[in-house]
């Protein structure tokens, strides 16, 4: 389960980070990263992350992930296996009892999943987006306690 889990990561930050417009392409641009799979595999893990297709600024039809037609592409792609070294973690601001975390595109469900199951006691639920997760802090508990508690899961906190 963990090839998997490697490998659907890998292929939303190739889909996020390349205008890939066929299956050919995703599996060659996966090799890259040393993922071997079949067409039916792909076509299986497409369907899994829900991906579309969509026009490019170009007007080239392009893999994107749900929900942003127009995805957040960055100009100087990194190999996949890099960009998953790090947590996805961008910023985390607070306002009252409410918490804002922006994450890298395609990061914030997996962060808000593993901060509803670690238990934190700070924190009593999470709703994600694609590169945003919600936080509502349990009352009465400082900035500097969430702070703490998400370090773990989130990494170095800036």
């Amino acid at each position: 389960m963990k090839v998997k889990n490697s490998r659907m990561e890998a292929l939303k930050m190739l889909i996020s980070s390349m205008e890939l417009g066929s299956q050919e392409e995703v599996l060659q641009a996966l090799e890259k990263e040393g993922f071997k799979l079949t067409q039916a595999t792909l076509s299986r893990d497409l369907k899994q992350l829900k991906v579309a297709k969509a026009a490019s600024m170009n007007g080239k039809y392009v893999y994107v992930l749900p929900n942003d037609t127009m995805y957040k592409r960055v100009t100087t792609p990194r190999m996949a296996t890099e960009m998953l070294q790090t947590s996805g973690f961008i910023s985390i601001s607070f306002s009252g009892n409410m918490g804002v975390i922006k994450t890298r595109p395609g990061y914030a469900s997996s962060i808000a999943y593993n901060i509803d199951n670690s238990n934190v006691p700070s924190i009593i639920g999470t709703i994600a987006g694609d590169d945003t997760i919600f936080i509502v802090i349990k009352e009465g508990m400082s900035k500097e306690y969430v702070l703490d508690d998400l370090t773990p899961i989130l990494g170095h906190i800036k």
